[in-house]
């Protein structure tokens, strides 16, 4: 059978023999083999009690680390795991000194508004934060970014694909002038790993962090973090605990004294359940292949992104499919209400979201038929030219 056809993966995700499931970008579906991860671990709890700590539990977060490892092309050892991307950006910037004149943070108004308060924090620390602007909502020129990259620059926080338009942005160039300067890439793969190529060893990038809520169908509680194995034993996070001792179970006081490894970037105990049930999703996801994941995303995004252009709507995602994440953006007009259009498309067993100031986002995975898009793009239409979607404003209101 054709690795690409999507029928070989159906059946491994309950939730597609009922729903047109068109939102990966947000949860993807979640595998059948989840089940058999968390029954797993509850029967490992309910028989061996505290003695799981010392089969599985305690390292957990490096032995799934090292599964996702694979998907990125990154060393064993070099991936450790979190809770999200929140904590994540919290512990690197924790790492860092911002009290010289290398004081500035460069992204974009592009990336996620989360990672975005975890950096304007550390203003109090000394950081100068330059947030490049975008001309067009949709993307940053890479050279415009480039520019802003200079030798008084820390970091680089960016986003490899950005949530609203799907952009992606130039990640080989990022890291090459940042390497430049001297200034390290944090580059957050949330909204590309398990959809788009990722090869760290390839990029040359210092950190990847992310979480497997969406692509990697691993569900929340599940971030990742990876660091280059020269740059990890230069940092000390100050947010900090005792699984990033050298020594946990000496329960020595006073100062940190972190782990030779990348248990270093690790903190309190473990979320266990989380990441076990994720590691399903990378289980399947490697199985499948990025490459072959990819090329079945393209050539559907592709295809709806002619059928709805056809049919009069608007794309704010990149026309080239190479600067294009797995997520189309569908726009409305100005007196259209995007939630009243997805309560519409949830009634008739649909499921996209929508973003203020972006539209409608549409996300296929390797488990997608075509002719679910087409079945999308024809009850979009079928909206908009009855209004059927304004009986829905009265539960979705206004935005």
């Amino acid at each position: 059978m054709n690795r690409h056809d999507p029928d070989r993966w159906r059946e491994r995700f309950p939730i597609l023999e009922s729903t047109n499931y068109l939102v990966n970008h947000s949860l993807g579906a979640m595998p059948r083999g989840v089940y058999a991860k968390l029954q797993g671990y509850a029967d490992q709890w309910a028989t061996r009690g505290v003695r799981a700590w010392a089969e599985g539990w305690w390292s957990a977060p490096i032995e799934v680390g090292n599964l996702l490892a694979r998907i990125m092309n990154a060393p064993q050892g070099t991936v450790v795991m979190h809770q999200n991307v929140s904590v994540i950006e919290s512990i690197i910037a924790s790492a860092l000194d911002f009290s010289g004149p290398r004081n500035k943070v460069v992204y974009t108004d592009q990336n996620f508004p989360s990672v975005m308060y975890v950096w304007e924090g550390m203003r109090a620390a000394g950081a100068r934060i330059d947030c490049v602007a975008s001309p067009d909502g949709i993307g940053v020129p890479t050279e415009r970014l480039l520019e802003a990259i200079d030798e008084e620059t820390l970091v680089v926080p960016i986003s490899h694909v950005c949530f609203k338009s799907s952009y992606q942005q130039d990640a080989k160039a990022i890291c090459a002038r940042a390497r430049e300067v001297g200034a390290l890439v944090v580059l957050d793969t949330y909204q590309s790993l398990g959809t788009v190529p990722v090869d760290v060893q390839e990029l040359g990038v210092d950190m990847v962090c992310g979480g497997s809520v969406k692509w990697l169908c691993g569900g929340p509680g599940a971030g990742y973090l990876y660091v280059d194995p020269e740059l990890a034993p230069k940092l000390e996070p100050k947010i900090t605990g005792w699984a990033a001792h050298a020594a946990p179970f000496a329960f020595e006081q006073g100062e940190q004294r972190y782990a030779n490894g990348h248990e270093r970037f690790l903190h309190g105990s473990p979320a266990v359940p989380a990441l076990l049930a994720a590691s399903a999703g990378y289980e399947v996801v490697l199985e499948v292949g990025v490459a072959a994941i990819r090329a079945h995303s393209v050539r559907l995004t592709e295809g709806l992104r002619e059928d709805v252009l056809a049919r009069g709507f608007t794309i704010p995602s990149p026309a080239d499919p190479a600067r294009r994440g797995g997520t189309l953006t569908v726009g409305l007009r100005d007196d259209e209400n995007g939630p009243a259009f997805v309560a519409a498309l949830s009634e008739r067993g649909i499921l996209v979201d929508h973003r203020p100031g972006a539209g409608l986002r549409v996300s296929p995975h390797f488990y997608t038929r075509e002719s679910e898009l087409v079945e999308f793009a024809a009850a979009l239409s079928e909206l908009r030219q009855t209004k059927a979607w304004e009986r829905h404003l009265s539960s979705v209101g206004a935005y």
